[in-house]
Order: C-alpha cells, then sequence, then structure tokens
C-alpha cells in the first residue's frame, strides 16, 4: 500500500512537471544544466505549459483532500514562497465529497456512547458541509435548541500518518536535489503541518479554543461565537449551537439586507486588533468560508466566526515587538525598526544596525509611496520577514500565522470597503494598547501583578542569603571569619531593602486602591 501511494506521488510529480522545478533548482545548485535538459527531454503526456504554480496547485488537488491542506498550509509561508506559487495554492479549495450519512450516525454514536435516538431529536443525514478532516450535519437538541454537528472522517488518523510519512520522504529527496528546496525547508514545513492536522484530529481541542475565544468577545457587538454544548462533544464529535447569517462573500445579499459594509470592514479591523494586543489569542484561519455576518435580530452587522481549530497565541514580548514595530512603520521610522530587531534577539547581537536599516527601508519605501488605503499592512509585514531572513533570522511560527490572518482580514476587509484604510484604522488602536502597556494604568497593573510574588519571597531573602554564604563559608574554611562579617554586612543590607521593597509594594497597593475607587 505504501509503495503503490508512492508511486502514485512521483507519477503526479512527473505528470505536472514538478521534477522539473526541482532540476531547475539542481541545475542552480551543481552549475550545470544537465539535470533541467533531461526533464525536459521527456515531454510526451505531461503538463509543462501551464505555470509552474498551477501546475503545482493541480498536482496536489490530484493527490487527495491532505495533501491540498498541506498545499493551503505552504501557500501560508509567503516569507518562504515565490509570490506566484503562494498565490495559486491560496486557491485551494478544501471541498471534498461527503461519507454517507449512515457512517457519520455510528462515528457520533461511537464518540458519544449513546443511540443517536436519544441523544437529538432530529438529525439530517445529508451534511450542510463537507472537508477534508471532517464534515457537518445539522441537527435539534432533545430541548429544541439547533445545533450544528461536525464530524472527523472515519480512520483519518492512519491515512494521515501514511502521508506525512511519504511527504517527509518527498521533502528529504527535494533537499538533496534542489537548493530552493532546502530554501524552503520542506521537512520544518511538514512539521509544522504535522502540528496543524493533529490539532485538528481533537475536536475537544477546537470546542476549547472557541470556549476561550467566546470568553474573550463577551458582551462584544463586534464577535459572535457560537456556544459549545460540552454533553454532545468528543475527539471526534463537535456539537455547537447552529449559527445563521450571510457568507461574508455575499456582498450583494449583504447590501440588501442593509448591512454597513463599511462599518463592517472597519469592525473587522479591530476584532483582529483586539485579539492579538489585548487578548494574546486570535482565530488564524480567517478565511471567507469560516465567517458569516448577522442578518435581522440580535446579530445583525456583526461578524459570526466558525471553525476554530487553527488559533493563534502571542506572548506579552511578541505583542509589545509587534506594536512597536507597528508603529515605527507608521511613523516610517526604519531606525527604530531595525534597533527592535536586535533588542528582540532575534537578530545576531554584531549585526550593523545602520545596515539593516538600509534592508528595512528600501522594503517598505515602495509602499509608501501610495495612497495609504493602498497599502498593505500585511504585504509590509511579510517583506519585513523578507528582508529579515537575509540577517539570518528565524521567523516564529506564531508570526507567520498572524501574519496571514493579517491578510485574510486586509482581503475581507477590502472586499466590503475598497476604501478601506487599514492603517488610519488601526494606529488609534494600537497608540491606546501602547499607552495602556507604558503608562501609568500599566504600571499599577504590572505593580499588582507582581504584589502577590513579593509577599511571598520577601520573608525569604534572609534565609536564602544565609545559605549562599554558608555555603561559600564551608567551601572556603579559611575565610570564614571575613564571610561571616559578609554575611553580616548582607543582612543589615536585606533588613534595608526589605524596608524600601515594603515602602514601594505598600505605595503600589495605594495607588491600586485609589484607581479602583475612582473608577
Amino acid at each position: 500500500m505504501r509503495t503503490t501511494r508512492l508511486i502514485r506521488i512521483f507519477f503526479v510529480a512527473w505528470r505536472y512537471g514538478l521534477d522539473e522545478l526541482a532540476a531547475s533548482g539542481a541545475a542552480a545548485t551543481t552549475g550545470s544544466r544537465w539535470a533541467f535538459a533531461a526533464v525536459r527531454v521527456l515531454r510526451f503526456g505531461r503538463r509543462l505549459d501551464a505555470p509552474r504554480g498551477q501546475r503545482l496547485r493541480e498536482a496536489l488537488e490530484s493527490l487527495g483532500p491532505i495533501f491540498v491542506k498541506f498545499g493551503q498550509v505552504l501557500s501560508t509561508r509567503r516569507d518562504l514562497l515565490p509570490a506566484d506559487i503562494a498565490d495559486e495554492l491560496a486557491r485551494l479549495q478544501d471541498q471534498v465529497p461527503p461519507f454517507p450519512g449512515e457512517l457519520a450516525v455510528r462515528e457520533i454514536e461511537r464518540g458519544l456512547g449513546r443511540p443517536l435516538e436519544e441523544l437529538f431529536d432530529d438529525f439530517e443525514r445529508t451534511p450542510v458541509a463537507s472537508a477534508s478532516i471532517a464534515q457537518v450535519h445539522l441537527a435539534r437538541l432533545k430541548n429544541g435548541r439547533e445545533v450544528a454537528v461536525k464530524v472527523l472522517r472515519p480512520s483519518m488518523a492512519p491515512i494521515i500518518e501514511r502521508d506525512l510519512e511519504l511527504l517527509r520522504t518527498a521533502g528529504a529527496l527535494l533537499m538533496r536535489v534542489s537548493a530552493d528546496a532546502r530554501r524552503l525547508r520542506p521537512l520544518d514545513v511538514i512539521d509544522e503541518f504535522d502540528k496543524y492536522l493533529h490539532d485538528e484530529l481533537d475536536l475537544i481541542r477546537e470546542a476549547a479554543n472557541a470556549n476561550q475565544l467566546r470568553r474573550n468577545f463577551e458582551g462584544s457587538r463586534l464577535l459572535r461565537i457560537p456556544e459549545m454544548y460540552w454533553d454532545w462533544c468528543s475527539t471526534g464529535v463537535l456539537t455547537m449551537e447552529r449559527m445563521h447569517g450571510f457568507p461574508i462573500s455575499q456582498i450583494e445579499r449583504m447590501r440588501e439586507a442593509g448591512i454597513d459594509l463599511k462599518q463592517l470592514s472597519r469592525d473587522g479591523v479591530e476584532i483582529f486588533f483586539t485579539q492579538v494586543f489585548r487578548h494574546g489569542f486570535f482565530h488564524a484561519d480567517m478565511h471567507p468560508g469560516n465567517i458569516l455576518v448577522g442578518g435581522p435580530g440580535p446579530d445583525f452587522n456583526r461578524y459570526i466566526a466558525l471553525d476554530f481549530g487553527i488559533v493563534g497565541t502571542l506572548s506579552e514580548f511578541d505583542k509589545n515587538y509587534l506594536a512597536q514595530n507597528f508603529l515605527a512603520f507608521f511613523r516610517r521610522d526604519y531606525r527604530r525598526v531595525a534597533e527592535l530587531h536586535v533588542e528582540s534577539g532575534w537578530v545576531p547581537p554584531t549585526t550593523r544596525i545602520e545596515e539593516l536599516e538600509g534592508a528595512v527601508r528600501a522594503c517598505c519605501e515602495p509602499f509608501f509611496d501610495r495612497p495609504l488605503k493602498e497599502i498593505s499592512l500585511g504585504l509590509v509585514l511579510l517583506r519585513l520577514f523578507q528582508a529579515s531572513r537575509r540577517f539570518n533570522v528565524e521567523i516564529q511560527p506564531q508570526l507567520v500565522l498572524l501574519q496571514k490572518t493579517l491578510l485574510n482580514i486586509e482581503g475581507l476587509g477590502r472586499q466590503l470597503d475598497p476604501e478601506l484604510d487599514l492603517w488610519i484604522t488601526a494606529k488609534p488602536i494600537l497608540e491606546r494598547w501602547m499607552q495602556e502597556q507604558l503608562g501609568m494604568a500599566g504600571f499599577q497593573a504590572h505593580l499588582r501583578r507582581e504584589a502577590t510574588h513579593w509577599v511571598r519571597m520577601l520573608p525569604e531573602l534572609p534565609r536564602l542569603v544565609h545559605t549562599v554564604l554558608a555555603h561559600r563559608a564551608r567551601a572556603q574554611p579559611d575565610s570564614t571569619r571575613i564571610l561571616l562579617e559578609r554575611l553580616l554586612t548582607e543582612q543589615r543590607r536585606t533588613r534595608r531593602w526589605i524596608g524600601v521593597l515594603a515602602l514601594v509594594l505598600a505605595i503600589a497597593l495605594a495607588l491600586g486602591a485609589r484607581h479602583l475607587a475612582g473608577g
């Protein structure tokens, strides 16, 4: 079976001329043209006339849903891929024929441990959506609530493991023959794909992601997240509140329904920056198939998110780095961008600031010669990643997800409102967040967070100092008298520091209490 599948992969690669792409890389590596000439000779039955990106997309589509999903993940790595290939792979559609409804019923009963009649009052056996990993059925619970039930395709795990192994085999072979392939680091991309796939195979994880986003936007007028029904969820089954709305790609229907498309486009930008900088937790698969817009009713003119298998997380360090970078871009302060790269440790400390500043200026200035509304913040970030790679920067996976999501949001926003000026919309959000982090409010919040650690650590300081000095005294017995004198000095100094820290803590708590009383 494995051998047959491997032969099929190599046949498809040969038919669509993917060996020609690899051979051109080999020619660049070896300095000779023999490999490239060899594949050009064997043209019979091959599709070599179409552009390379199209041929790669069609080859992945012919290999099946796991390879289609791999192409989708690969399309997000615009920091690695040529633009023509990334654009073509972005066209891959994750639509595959559904599996029979009876099989879905069997998987639901096995996953939830009860017969279908005990679980639902009504269940539609014909799915409303079908993709490579799962499909969705509409149903109604015994209490009358309408739900959508997501069911994993049966026996997906062994299929995924087999195809991942074959992908790694093909990736390793490409790296041996192609300089371009080595630059693209296919094995690293496959490992990233492996993680995404296995995350998507656990629907409990997806439901937990949805719950986190729902809490983050509780009471928000911007974004609606469906409720998860945990008693009807398992690793292979996810049951959530059924959502009603317009697919966001249906512009004319929304316009006819009276939806404010300009407001919707600005709300999308605010949702993105709120997720990234306030929550540090963002929906990372915001393509049109995963977004509805509420029609008449309580969700009118509000985004409704679906499918929470891929999310991104950012640390406080990541958020601060990104915010300062974005603001420096807004101000065209390229030196500050270069300094941030060095301060973050993402480039070697020996990097010349002036050299990096020049590279950043060269990649960004062409954007700023256009009207602001035509500037893509996602492409600016992409160009920054590409410029950084020349200085041996390894871009973090969470930032790649963020850049991909930003491109999606920009694309959606400008479909809704071609006049959307993302920079003007985003700048006040970033400046407000920076003020919250670096102003007095941020200072007080940091003090309150650290206060509990100080209270626990302060009483331990004298004992810790005594232990360290006693250990040194045992290591050097001839210096006992000197060490004891140092011990007494350190104890006196420690008592003074305890007094100072206690005073600072008291002031911080007083400021916090006053702030809360004033609020």
